[in-house]
């Protein structure tokens, strides 16, 4: 064999803790048959008794039949075990015992006796010699191996004393064929009985139809059957002189060449464990020389090597595996103990072999993942160290994700390991464990050896296991601009596609119509910073696609998808559409105000409901400014005139008015100072430009707005002679507003030379009767004041000095005749008290409304005495001040005043 031989299990003899001797318990026994399982192991012996070992130091004999015990075999799942004997009539039994019910002396209870014979329609037919026996784990199926090559099965409740169906599954037509091992497995919800002879292998399926297939073309002899673990998915092994075979339920599955007379076979978590006679070894570790020497060995078949083997100079009855460990029974009653070496230990030791293969596989078995990495990083130093770098870069492939990838770059920096780096670094990249820096030394790596098929086909990948924008600017700076621009495109990032597209490749025409396929919200920042060099280049293009930016930028180029109406339903609204600002555009104009301004108009033109003082103070600055010529003067401060009066337009109006003043844009000035209210401003700029027919129809048209400008105008016309005429008609609309007092006028005029007393004759004498008028109505109201003062003052005395008669007979109140009890009030008006509502009490309801209306006007009087802001207030706005001074004499305001000063 080619398979390499360890120690990976620890010898030692079994012995009895008491005298610290080798135990001798089993000596004298003449054990026939043993069995282990859940805690404990069991053995049969010749004087038909077993004898259950709980430890080292703790057994327990019970008797069971009248002459020896054959066979036992015990339960994994359940603490139950079956044994078949012989009683005095030499017919074979199978009893089953009950581990967990004890009678009082700590026996096990025999639940059920089954008698071992070959039926046919129930009779008994013969009695051949059991071979071996199993159970199904669901306790509802036993299997029977005669020495004559039948197999019988006994289906019922084995834990139960009761009429079970006994049948035959197997049977040999060839003399001499004996059955040699049985053992049930699960395929789905089917039980299936494998059966080894000593010439051949069936599978049989427990179902109705109990399907049987031949397996195996030659068998075993006894004992050398077993049935694996989870890590060979329950096979059927079989062991010969030449070689080991598994199979599954209908076919050979993997067959090994083991030389050795095998007489034991058994399987041990992942381990096939194989008794033969003789041995390679000169000498036996059971003692004694080399002759007749038996060998256990114990197989890794995963991992393809031998895990421990040593030489017995006495026969072994069983290996059994209980408590962790596994025990040898030698015939002669001796129990040796080998314990498995974990883990570590194994892999310390196949490093210093330099077996790191080997390691590999067995860290891997025994899911040791965390020292995985360890023996890959350990193994790749060990292929570096030798020159073999292909080989070290493999193991160091599989270290990607837990080894700092540091650790192995530096290692492969040298020039003549660049092919080994790729490798390296393209697998980092494949499991997505690949930084921005990786990525760089990567594509330079590409880069260096010309590659640029793989460099292709790397950039190409459709899910990019590495840092795009790194990828992005290693390309671009090695000469790839292409495969700069492949990814940039592919993964979306425009802003390296439209960098390159310009800067590297000058494609301007391609830059543009990429900005015309992306969503809004990618297009608005990509104009703002590459519209300058656009509309450098295509100036004309540059401003149509900014137009529809800032206008009807369609929503479905943000990828939104519409379902199509079906015929006849309701068509749906328009799709909505994005519009930036175009505010934020203006800076890219540079050079190019002709674009601009056709810019701004068009924008204005189409969204009518635009909002942005910027765009408009800057369409007004572009038209007012850089004129050259009449003809264009002309044509803009048109536009700058519908522009200036557009309703929708927003502009600043201070700003627009000192532009219009700094360009001399008179429309745009007379328009701005009518908007703004300043129509003291439009007098004075037609004072300043003499014309006196504007000036008076600006009179007229803003006299309602602003009174005063009849006083600008007057003071114009006093002081130009050829408009003396118009001296009486603004007199005359400053009489009508009593906007100056008649004195006031008379100074003003006075001081222009042009202006004479015949000018204003008229309206003196005008201003004299209405004041003589005023004068005589006031003398009127003060003599009718002083009679009904001094009318109230007479009555008031005579209420002081006199009674008061009341000969009222009706209530003014309900109008019935007037009862006590009755209330009179000093006005002479008498109510029931009852008709007097609660609010009266002490005041006339038929006065008290007239009586409130002066109280309201004293207190309103006495209130008005504080407001002296609102006095001057008054007292600046009103044409008369007389008049509002005499108004507050007549409140009181002045009173304390005088008080001070008498």
């Amino acid at each position: 064999m080619s398979w390499k031989t360890f120690k990976f299990f620890e010898y030692e003899e079994v012995k009895d803790p008491e005298t610290n001797e080798p135990l001798n318990k089993l000596k004298d026994l003449g054990i026939t048959c043993c069995s282990c399982g859940r805690g404990l192991m069991i053995f049969g012996d010749s004087s038909g008794g077993f004898h259950i070992m709980s430890s080292i130091t703790d057994m327990l004999f019970c008797h069971a039949y009248a002459l020896r015990v054959q066979h036992i075999y015990q339960l994994k799942s359940r603490n139950v075990f079956l044994t078949v004997g012989d009683d005095e009539d030499f017919c074979p039994l199978i009893r089953v015992w009950n581990l967990d019910k004890r009678d009082k002396q700590g026996f096990p209870t025999c639940t059920r006796t089954i008698k071992a014979a070959i039926y046919d329609g129930g009779i008994e037919k013969r009695r051949p010699a059991v071979m071996c026996i199993c159970a199904h784990e669901n306790t509802n199926l036993i299997a029977i191996g005669f020495k004559d090559g039948t197999v019988t099965t006994v289906r019922g409740n084995i834990m139960r004393d009761r009429q079970s169906r006994q049948k035959i599954v197997h049977e040999e037509p060839e003399p001499g064929t004996y059955v040699t091992g049985l053992a049930f497995r699960q395929l789905g919800n089917i039980p299936v009985l494998m059966i080894a002879t000593n010439r051949a292998v069936y599978s049989c399926f427990m179902d109705d139809k109990n399907t049987k297939y031949h397996i195996g073309t030659f068998g075993c002899e006894l004992n050398c059957c077993a049935l694996t673990d989870h890590t060979q998915d329950y096979k059927f092994v079989i062991g010969t002189t030449e070689l080991v075979q598994f199979f599954t339920v209908d076919l050979p599955a993997q067959c090994k060449a083991f030389e050795g007379d095998k007489f034991l076979l058994r399987w041990y978590r992942g381990y096939l464990i194989t008794a033969t006679e003789g041995g390679r070894m000169g000498g036996a570790r059971g003692g004694g020389g080399g002759k007749e020497t038996k060998t256990l060995t114990i197989y890794d078949m995963q991992n393809q090597f031998i895990a421990y083997q040593t030489t017995f100079n006495t026969r072994i009855v069983d290996v059994l595996s209980e408590w962790g460990s596994l025990y040898v029974l030698l015939k002669d009653g001796r129990l040796i103990r080998l314990d498995e070496l974990d883990t570590k230990t194994k892999l310390e030791t196949l490093f210093k072999k330099n077996l790191y293969d080997t390691a590999i596989s067995l860290a891997r078995s025994q899911s040791y993942s965390d020292g995985l990495v360890e023996i890959f990083t350990q193994y790749g130093d060990h292929l570096y160290s030798k020159g073999d770098y292909d080989g070290a870069i493999t193991q160091y492939k599989l270290t990607i994700g837990t080894l700092e990838p540091s650790y192995v770059i530096r290692k492969f920096l040298d020039a003549q390991r660049i092919f080994n780096l790729t490798d390296y670094l393209k697998e980092l990249h494949d499991k997505r464990q690949a930084n921005a820096d990786h990525t760089t030394l990567l594509l330079n790596c590409y880069t260096k050896l010309k590659n640029e098929e793989q460099l292709s086909a790397f950039v190409s990948e459709e899910q990019a296991p590495f840092d795009v924008e790194a990828a992005i600017k290693v390309c671009r700076q090695a000469g790839y601009p292409e495969h700069a621009l492949t990814l940039s495109k592919r993964f979306s990032n425009h802003d390296w596609y439209l960098l390159i597209v310009l800067e590297d490749l000058h494609r301007h025409n391609a830059a543009l119509q990429y900005v015309r396929s992306l969503p809004f919200a990618a297009a608005v920042p990509n104009m703002i910073k590459y519209g300058r060099s656009l509309i450098k280049e295509l100036p004309m293009e540059t401003t149509d696609l900014l137009i529809m930016l800032c206008t009807d930028w369609p929503v479905d180029r943000d990828h939104v998808t519409q379902a199509q109406p079906l015929p006849g339903a309701i068509q749906p609204s328009p799709a909505p559409k994005f519009c930036a600002d175009p505010a934020k555009f203006i800076s890219i104009f540079v050079d190019k105000k002709k674009h601009l301004m056709l810019f701004l108009a068009e924008i204005i033109r189409i969204r009518d409901y635009w909002k942005s003082s910027v765009v408009c103070n800057t369409l007004l600055e572009l038209y007012l400014k850089g004129i050259t010529s009449k003809e264009e003067r002309g044509e803009k401060e048109m536009k700058a005139l519908d522009l200036l009066k557009n309703p929708l337009a927003e502009y600043d109006t201070d700003h627009a008015l000192m532009l219009a003043r700094t360009c001399n844009f008179q429309d745009g000035i007379l328009y701005l100072y009518q908007k703004t209210g300043l129509y003291r401003e439009i007098i004075t700029y037609y004072i300043d430009n003499n014309n006196i027919d504007m000036i008076m129809d600006s009179c007229k048209r803003f006299s309602n707005q602003e009174p005063t400008v009849w006083i600008q105008a007057l003071i114009y016309c006093a002081s130009h002679e050829d408009c003396k005429d118009r001296i009486s008609e603004v007199l005359r609309h400053i009489e009508e507003q009593h906007l100056l007092q008649p004195l006031v006028v008379v100074q003003l005029l006075a001081s222009n030379r042009y202006a004479t007393l015949a000018d204003i004759k008229d309206y003196i004498v005008r201003h004299l009767e209405e004041q003589n008028e005023s004068i005589a109505k006031s003398e009127g109201q003060i003599k009718e004041y002083g009679e009904s003062t001094n009318q109230m003052k007479d009555e008031i005395s005579l209420l002081q000095r006199k009674a008061r008669v009341y000969q009222v007979r009706k209530c003014n109140q309900c109008n019935r005749g007037l009862t006590l009890p009755a209330v009179h009030f000093l006005c002479q008006h008498s109510y029931h008290q009852t008709c007097l509502e609660d609010e009266y009490e002490n005041e006339c309801p038929t006065c008290a409304r007239e009586n409130r209306k002066v109280l309201d006007i004293i207190q309103r009087q006495e209130q008005s005495t504080d407001l002296h802001e609102t006095f001057h207030a008054q007292l600046g706005r009103a044409p008369d001040g007389f008049s509002v001074v005499a108004d507050y004499f007549g409140r009181g305001v002045f009173s304390d005043a005088m008080k001070q000063v008498r």
